[in-house]
């Protein structure tokens, strides 16, 4: 494990968040700031997609796999990461997240448009995809789609499910006197009953969890903020001033470096919102819209509410409490935070949560390993076989001290990232090509019903892509 953390450090201190923050820049110029010029129209886009269905057989509305992706995204990282990212690189870490969202948002409308050009129809009439399919169908190529799904299965399928498993008992035996085999067994349970259901069930599941999970979550923390309203200006000069000198401006904890900050903030803000290792796009790919564009609108929406909306909730919840200096981290740190400001109450509230986004996030979780699956193996009991060590996971996650499964969850993270950002730059030409198409149609629409459409039968050839220039 020693040699794990060595190369975290490298991966984390400077590689990776340096690709991450660089490949954000780039989709931020080469798209001209979408998650600026659009950033309205992402609401909008949100408001079309609830009021209309898919109309096609066994298809997924865009509001459904939206949920989806966004249950997938808040999950351990908004309660767990925060936690985690405060505890160990200290307040400035906030912001260093916030910049991960911010620069993210137009990485995700990629990975989220890419996944809707490239995918592949299933027998049932939905679809599956993601930054695998895109390798192979429009990269054209098969060892690194092969190399990514396989850090998916590993990735995904067994360390991701491990720290959503374990934190879900560590959340329950916190407020009552269960076992953590008890947690497992109920959380098993509940999985199984929805992931033997396919992608319709989990996100129609979804769709009626993460809204409420997310709206409930919200109001409990601006309620504290509220009730310490006198000391966000001071918690905010904190984060600002850890950020980038190491100090708190204004009391508060004091011995993180700027590196500790940007090396936590950047990784957990990944961890939170998913934006660059590309397993939210096989979600998106799901869903049957008008145009790919309304999927990456969907996309950009979901990293701006995982990270500065609910994980920014966690994280001034836990500065306004002073309890960042109490020695606890992760979800116990998160559970002490909320009791001090909530009474013991509070304990449960994070328990509920916890609870729900790490649900949500174990179902997403298995579909993208099932989805990564297929590319590497075409025998159709394999995703049967999956599901059930899956479910085998989720008790060994539930009863098994994992101090250093944090360690790995990085470590894996930063090859996903690594192959990940490889293809996005690769057929960045696409991405831009449908954003103009978008655009065109939209400027000369003759009224509110007449919203772009793509012709997904086209095969967008070299032809095509120099018109865009």
């Amino acid at each position: 494990m020693e040699i794990v953390r060595q190369l975290n450090g490298i991966f984390w201190g400077w590689l990776v968040a340096g690709i991450l923050l660089c490949n954000g820049l780039f989709f931020t110029l080469r798209l001209h700031f979408p998650q600026i010029r659009y950033f309205t129209r992402l609401f909008g886009n949100l408001l079309c997609s609830m009021r209309s269905d898919s109309k096609e057989p066994g298809g997924v509305s865009g509001f459904s796999a939206l949920c989806a992706a966004v249950g997938g995204q808040v999950g351990t990282g908004s309660l767990v990461g925060v936690a985690t990212a405060l505890a160990s690189g200290g307040p400035g870490a906030i912001f260093w997240m916030w910049m991960t969202a911010i620069l993210g948002m137009p990485i995700s409308f990629a990975e989220a448009v890419l996944a809707q050009m490239f995918r592949v129809k299933n027998p049932d009439g939905t679809y599956r995809g993601g930054p695998a399919y895109y390798m192979e169908m429009g990269l054209h190529c098969n060892p690194l789609a092969i190399l990514y799904s396989f850090s998916i299965l590993v990735g995904i399928g067994f360390f991701y499910c491990m720290i959503q498993s374990n934190s879900i008992s560590v959340a329950l035996t916190g407020v009552a006197p269960v076992s953590p085999l008890f947690a497992g067994i109920l959380l098993l349970i509940l999985v199984a009953l929805v992931i033997f259901g396919g992608i319709k069930r989990l996100s129609e599941v979804a769709s009626y969890i993460v809204p409420f999970m997310a709206l409930g979550y919200l109001l409990m923390a601006i309620y504290v903020m509220i009730a310490h309203a006198g000391m966000i200006p001071a918690m905010l000069e904190q984060i600002f001033a850890c950020a980038f000198t190491g100090k708190a401006a204004v009391g508060g904890v004091a011995g993180y470096t700027v590196k500790q900050a940007f090396r936590y903030g950047v990784a957990r803000g990944l961890f939170s919102n998913d934006a660059g290792n590309g397993t939210a796009p096989s979600m998106h790919a799901t869903a049957v819209v008008p145009h790919p564009v309304n999927q990456g609108f969907a996309a950009m929406l979901g990293t701006f509410i995982t990270t500065i909306i609910i994980c920014s909730c966690t994280a001034f919840c836990i500065l306004l409490s002073n309890q960042l200096g109490s020695g606890e981290t992760g979800i116990a740190l998160t559970q002490l935070a909320f009791e001090s400001n909530l009474g013991s109450i509070g304990r449960w509230i994070v328990f509920l949560a916890m609870f729900l986004f790490g649900f949500t996030t174990l179902l997403a979780d298995i579909y993208y390993g099932e989805v990564n699956l297929m590319i590497l193996v075409k025998h159709p009991k394999a995703v049967t076989v999956y599901r059930l060590l899956f479910c085998a996971i989720i008790i060994a996650g539930a009863i098994a001290p994992v101090p250093v499964v944090w360690d790995l969850v990085d470590f894996a993270s930063a090859f996903m990232v690594f192959f990940n950002v490889i293809a996005l730059v690769g057929l960045s030409r696409y991405v831009v090509y449908a954003l103009k198409d978008y655009a065109r149609q939209w400027n000369y629409r003759k009224n509110d019903n007449d919203r772009p459409v793509w012709d997904f039968t086209h095969q967008i050839g070299p032809d095509d892509l120099k018109e865009q220039n």
